[in-house]
C-alpha cells in the first residue's frame, strides 16, 4: 500500500477521499486553485500545493501541473475523484508513465468507455440493448439533423465525451434542431474539450437505473447492486436512492450481470458505474459507463456497509476485492439529496454568494450512519462562479424506503443555510410529493409534478411576522420589560432597555417585505405589556424570549406560540420555523432615507449570475419579441439563455462576446413597446 496520496480534485469529494485515507494511515496532498486557497479540502489534507488560477482550465484540468505537484510532494498515487480529469485517458496514461498509481481503471478502459459513441458500438457488438440512435463520428449539422429525422422526434442530443447534464438537449421538432445542436457542442467543448455529440431517440417516462461495479487486478468483478437516479433537473441528478423501488431479484440479477459483462469487455479495474435507461415494461438499455466513483456512491455504501473509497485504494494497490458476490447483501434503504446553491423558482439558476449560516442536524461525516453529510464548504465560505454549486450531499439510511423518506424530511427541516438561494425547501416538497411517495419515478417527474413542487407564494403567518418584529426590537437593544437590568441597578427607568418612555407608552411601526408584498406591524409597549397589530388589525399581546442557542427565539402572540432559529444580516431576516425557511426584508427607514435601497435599473436586462458572454444576438435598434433569445451566458460550465421579458426595441448593448460580467449588471437596455 502506498503511503502518500495526491487528491487531484476539490470540494466534498476531495474531503471524502481524505477521510478514508486518514483512516487507513495514508498521508494526503491537496491541490488547490487561487480561488480555493482557504477551501475545506485544503484544510482536510496533510499538505497542499497551489496549481493555478480559479478557472478549471488553469488549475484542476492542468494534468502537467498536477503531475509536477505529485512529483514534488513525493506522492506515489493520484486519486482523481469525479469530474475534472477523472475520466481522462491521457491523464491516466501519464500517471502510469510517471511511475504513479492512478486510482481508477486502465487508460485503455477509460478510452473505450469515455466516448459514448464508441462505448455504444462496443455494447452493440456484445448484444447489449441500445436505444435507437446515431453514435458515429460524422458531426456536420446537416448530417446529424438528417439522422434525427430518421430516428424520429423527440430526440436527445448528448455530448459524447461527458456527463452531468452538460451538453445535453431534448429536441422536440426539426426547426429547433440546429440551434440546440450548436449549444450542445459549445457546452461539450467547454466542459470536456470535445464538441462531439450523439443523437438518440428520447424515451418517454424512462427511469435512470445504474449498477455499481467493482473489478480487481486478479480478474474478479462484482456488482454492488443498483441505484435509482430518476429524479433529475436539467438532466442532472437531484435524488438518488438504493435499492431501486420495485426492483425484482430477477431484473436486478440481469442488470448486474450485464453491467459486469460490460466492465469485463474492456478489461476494467476499480470502481465504475454502468448506467441504464429503463422503460415502464422493464426493458432496459445501456446508456453509458462512468469510469470513476460516482457522486451518489454513499447510498451504495449505506446499504452494503462497505467503504468504496477504501475498496478503490486497496484494488489500486494490487489487493483482491474485499468481498465476493455471494458475500454482498442489501441492508435497508438509503436516499441521498444533493443540496445546491441554486434558485428552483428560476429554473434552478445557480446562486453565487456567501454562506452566512450553514448548520446541519446531528450526523456523521463521510461515513455510513443513519444521517450522513458529505460537504465541501463551511459556514462563512463563498460559492463561486467557477465550480459546481453543490453545498453538500445529505444521506439517510432506514430499515425501508418509507423510514428513509421520513428521515430525509426531518433532516432537511433541520438544515440551516442563509446568504443565498438553496434547493432545501424544494427537496422537502419533493420528498413529500405523492408521486415520489408512491415511487412513481421517471426522469420527467419534476416537470410533471410542477404545480405541487413549485407552489404559489403563501401569506406569511402572523407568528413569523411577530418573530421578525421581535428580531428588530432585539437588534435595537430593546428587551421585555425589566428583563435587562444591569447589576446593581435600582430600577431606574433611565437604565432600562425595554422601550420605557415618559408617559409609559412606546410605539413603533415596522414594515416588512414578504413574498406577497409589504406587511405593516404596529408595536406598542404600555406598562409591562407589548402588543402587536398586523396591517391595522386588532392588537394582540406579544411576549418574546431569546433561547439558549445562538439565534434561537420564541414568541407568544395572543394564544399562538412559535419557536424559531433566526439570523439577521442587515435588513434581511431569515426565520426557520416549523420546518420552513421564511426570508423577510425589513424596510429600515434610516437606510431608505439614506438612499441605500436598491432601485434596480428600469428597462434594463440584467445578468442573473456572474459569468461569461458567449453570444449576443441583437444590436441597438433591433425590435425584439417576448421570449426571443438575446444573450447566452456561461456559468459553471452550463449555458443560460437570457430572453426578452416583453416586446420592445434594443436601446443599447453594454457587453460583447467573451466579456466576463458580474451578477446584476445591465447587459441590454430594452425599451418596451407602448
Amino acid at each position: 500500500m502506498f503511503d502518500t496520496l495526491l487528491i487531484a480534485n476539490r470540494g466534498e469529494i476531495a474531503c471524502r477521499i481524505a477521510a478514508t485515507a486518514r483512516k487507513m494511515g495514508i498521508r494526503t496532498i491537496a491541490v488547490y486553485s487561487e480561488a480555493d486557497a482557504q477551501a475545506r479540502h485544503v484544510q482536510a489534507c496533510d499538505a497542499a500545493i497551489l496549481i493555478g488560477g480559479p478557472e478549471p482550465k488553469d488549475s484542476y484540468l492542468r494534468a502537467d501541473v498536477i503531475l509536477e505537484a505529485a512529483r514534488r510532494s513525493g506522492a506515489q498515487a493520484i486519486h482523481p475523484g469525479y469530474g475534472f480529469l477523472s475520466e481522462n485517458a491521457p491523464f491516466a496514461q501519464a500517471c502510469g508513465d510517471a511511475g504513479l498509481v492512478f486510482i481508477g481503471p486502465p487508460a485503455q478502459s477509460i478510452a473505450a468507455m469515455g466516448s459514448k459513441s464508441a462505448a455504444k458500438a462496443l455494447m452493440d457488438k456484445a448484444h447489449v440493448p441500445l436505444v435507437p440512435g446515431y453514435y458515429g463520428d460524422r458531426q456536420e449539422s446537416g448530417f446529424l439533423q438528417e439522422q434525427a429525422r430518421k430516428i424520429g422526434y423527440p430526440v436527445l442530443i448528448k455530448a459524447s465525451a461527458g456527463g452531468g447534464g452538460k451538453g445535453m438537449r431534448i429536441v422536440e421538432s426539426d426547426d429547433v434542431f440546429a440551434a440546440a445542436l450548436a449549444s450542445c457542442q459549445r457546452e461539450a467543448a467547454s466542459s470536456f474539450g470535445n464538441p462531439q455529440v450523439l443523437v438518440e431517440r428520447y424515451l418517454q417516462k424512462p427511469r435512470h437505473i445504474e449498477i455499481q461495479v467493482f473489478a480487481d487486478q486478479h480478474g474478479q468483478c462484482v456488482y454492488l447492486f443498483e441505484r435509482d437516479c430518476s429524479v433529475q433537473r436539467r438532466f442532472q441528478k437531484v435524488i438518488e436512492e438504493a435499492p431501486a423501488p420495485g426492483m425484482t431479484p430477477e431484473r436486478r440479477a440481469a442488470m448486474g450481470q450485464a453491467a459486469v459483462a460490460a466492465a469485463q469487455a474492456v478489461g476494467y479495474v476499480g470502481a465504475g458505474t454502468v448506467e441504464f435507461i429503463a422503460e415502464p415494461d422493464g426493458q432496459f438499455y445501456f446508456m453509458e459507463m462512468n469510469t470513476r466513483l460516482q457522486v451518489e456512491h454513499p447510498v451504495t455504501e449505506a446499504i452494503t456497509g462497505e467503504d468504496l473509497v477504501e475498496w478503490q485504494l486497496r484494488v489500486a494497490a494490487g489487493q483482491p476485492l474485499p468481498r465476493t458476490q455471494d458475500q454482498l447483501a442489501i441492508h435497508g434503504h438509503a436516499i441521498e439529496a444533493r443540496i445546491y446553491a441554486e434558485n428552483p423558482d428560476k429554473d434552478f439558476l445557480p446562486s453565487i454568494g456567501h454562506l452566512d449560516v450553514l448548520r446541519w442536524p446531528d450526523h456523521a461525516a463521510f461515513k455510513v450512519a443513519p444521517v450522513r453529510v458529505d460537504g465541501g464548504v463551511r459556514e462563512g465560505d463563498t460559492i463561486s462562479p467557477y465550480y459546481d454549486p453543490m453545498i453538500a450531499k445529505l444521506i439517510v439510511h432506514g430499515q425501508d424506503r418509507e423510514e428513509a423518506r421520513r428521515s430525509m424530511i426531518k433532516a432537511l427541516a433541520q438544515v440551516r443555510a442563509t446568504g443565498l438561494h438553496t434547493n432545501i425547501a424544494f427537496l422537502g416538497r419533493l420528498m413529500d410529493n405523492p408521486a415520489f411517495v408512491s415511487a412513481d419515478l421517471d426522469t420527467g417527474l419534476i416537470p410533471r409534478e410542477h404545480d405541487h413542487l413549485f407552489p404559489t407564494a403563501q401569506v406569511t403567518p402572523d407568528t413569523i411576522l411577530a418573530l421578525a418584529a421581535a428580531m428588530v426590537l432585539q437588534a435595537s437593544g430593546l428587551t421585555q420589560p425589566k428583563a435587562c437590568l444591569p447589576q446593581g441597578n435600582t430600577g431606574s427607568p433611565w437604565q432600562q432597555a425595554d422601550g420605557w418612555r415618559v408617559g409609559d407608552v412606546y410605539q413603533r411601526t415596522l414594515v416588512f417585505q414578504t413574498p406577497l408584498g409589504e406587511r405593516t406591524v404596529q408595536l406598542q409597549r404600555q406598562g409591562l405589556q407589548w402588543t402587536l397589530a398586523l396591517d391595522g388589525q386588532q392588537p394582540e399581546a406579544l411576549v418574546w424570549q431569546a433561547g439558549d442557542a445562538r439565534g434561537q427565539l420564541q414568541i407568544r402572540l395572543g394564544t399562538q406560540a412559535c419557536r424559531a432559529d433566526t439570523h439577521a444580516l442587515g435588513a434581511r431576516l431569515d426565520i426557520f420555523a416549523n420546518g420552513q425557511r421564511h426570508t423577510l426584508t425589513w424596510q429600515d427607514p434610516i437606510a431608505l432615507a439614506a438612499g441605500q435601497a436598491d432601485e434596480g435599473h428600469a428597462g434594463g436586462l440584467t445578468a442573473p449570475m456572474p459569468g461569461k458572454i458567449l453570444s449576443v444576438s441583437v444590436v441597438p435598434g433591433d425590435h425584439v419579441k417576448h421570449g426571443q433569445a438575446l444573450v447566452v451566458m456561461e456559468a459553471m460550465k452550463m449555458e443560460h439563455t437570457i430572453e426578452a421579458p416583453h416586446d420592445g426595441v434594443v436601446q443599447e448593448v453594454f457587453y460583447a462576446v467573451g466579456d466576463q460580467v458580474s451578477d446584476g449588471v445591465t447587459l441590454i437596455a430594452l425599451e418596451a413597446d407602448q
